[in-house]
């Protein structure tokens, strides 16, 4: 199904942003997060060219990206899927998310969402909200959470079949693993 594609491609991204803009601690090393410009360009490395281009040309897109990806933390951090589900509602409506088909080279028409506003900041904010209601969804509330390892507290979007993620990097699975074989094996814990 070509919406699960476009979620697919998306859930990356909506980490990867909460990740750069609002972690504290990422692999068990703390982390300052970058600002401004320096968020803008961060962030950027990981979209199209076009997106790039557009990001860049915004004025405050590096402020505005911060304010989305607090939004987006606080949906995949929520204590229940109420909260959830109403984090990901409030930034549909802020963000105006409309649908619209596309037809890609290659691909039939399909599915895309972008908010209401010419801004880059704003589609983005429209695409991601829609993503996470598309994956709320299809796969349930429980697919997203904070890193369970130690001293991270990166977040993850979990589109495993069997919605088995814990961690939000191999390494940080790496690290959990040494350190509950070693506290069972008595020895000092890694983390």
């Amino acid at each position: 199904m070509e919406i699960a594609c476009n979620v697919i491609r998306q859930a990356p991204l909506i980490a990867e942003l909460v990740n750069l803009a609002t972690a504290q601690s990422r692999g068990g090393a703390p982390v300052q997060p970058p600002q401004g410009d320096e968020l803008t360009e961060a962030f950027a490395a990981n979209v199209s060219a076009s997106q790039r281009e557009a990001l860049q040309a915004a004025a405050d897109a590096g402020d505005r990206l911060g304010e989305l990806a607090a939004q987006l933390r606080a949906a995949l951090v929520a204590a229940s899927p109420a909260d959830t589900a109403a984090a990901i509602n409030a930034m549909i409506r802020r963000y105006g998310a409309q649908p619209y088909l596309v037809e890609d080279v290659g691909q039939p028409f399909h599915l895309h969402f972008h908010g209401s506003e010419r801004d880059p900041v704003d589609a983005l904010g429209g695409e991601f909200a829609a993503a996470l209601a598309l994956i709320v969804d299809g796969y349930g509330a429980g697919r997203f959470g904070r890193c369970e390892a130690s001293r991270c507290d990166a977040v993850y979007v979990d589109l495993t079949r069997n919605g088995s993620r814990r961690f939000c990097s191999a390494p940080c699975t790496a690290r959990a693993k040494t350190a509950a074989y070693r506290a069972r094996r008595g020895g000092e814990s890694v983390s």
